[in-house]
């Protein structure tokens, strides 16, 4: 159980059978009454945000909650395979539950898994991947002067905006929080 002064950004709660983070907490101390934390929460499941307040020295329960690292191993449909590298047992995950990191998803590539009471809730990427690119306009020269960008498709078939001077198969580090180049790897 956690009390209210335990509260910090980035804890994992459980309100009214549901798994929460907390994204932003205040505590409150008003001239005239109690304190109370007045607290932004994000459900680990659906993906919503409620706002939500606490009287000063309330408890929480703790979620049942377990990380475990996996290996992506392929994609059917919707559904991406993964197996935990500790047992070697096998599961899919649905797309949702990736929350648009599938774009950066390659194979055999290491991801940490939340589950919830046995279930996976979301699946944590490496900060930065590295990518083929497998499309884009050829560079001209003395174009590099302006620092300019091009659309540049992956291949993992995400597309976004690199330098005017990367060409076609070459090796590229993106920061998948952003979705942003970072650099090109030798």
């Amino acid at each position: 159980m956690y009390t209210t002064a335990e509260f910090r950004k980035g804890l994992k709660i459980e309100i009214d059978g549901e798994p929460f983070e907390i994204v932003e907490f205040q505590h409150v101390k008003p001239g005239k009454g109690n304190a109370f934390v007045r607290t932004r929460l994000k459900n680990l499941s659906t993906g919503n945000v409620l706002e939500r307040t606490f009287k000063s020295g309330d408890k929480v329960e703790t979620p049942n909650l377990e990380e475990r690292e996996m290996q992506y191993l392929y994609r059917e449909g919707d559904n991406f395979y993964f197996m935990d590298n500790s047992n070697f047992e096998q599961l899919f995950i649905e797309k949702d539950k990736l929350q648009g990191g599938e774009k950066w998803l390659q194979e055999n590539v290491k991801v940490g898994v939340l589950f919830y009471n046995g279930q996976p809730l979301t699946v944590a990427l490496p900060n930065f991947v590295e990518l083929a690119v497998v499309s884009t306009d050829p560079g001209i020269k003395g174009d590099t002067a302006a620092g300019g960008t091009k659309p540049a498709t992956l291949e993992t078939g995400a597309i976004i905006q690199v330098p005017l001077f990367l060409k076609e198969g070459e090796r590229i580090r993106i920061d998948t929080r952003t979705g942003a180049y970072v650099e090109r790897v030798k």
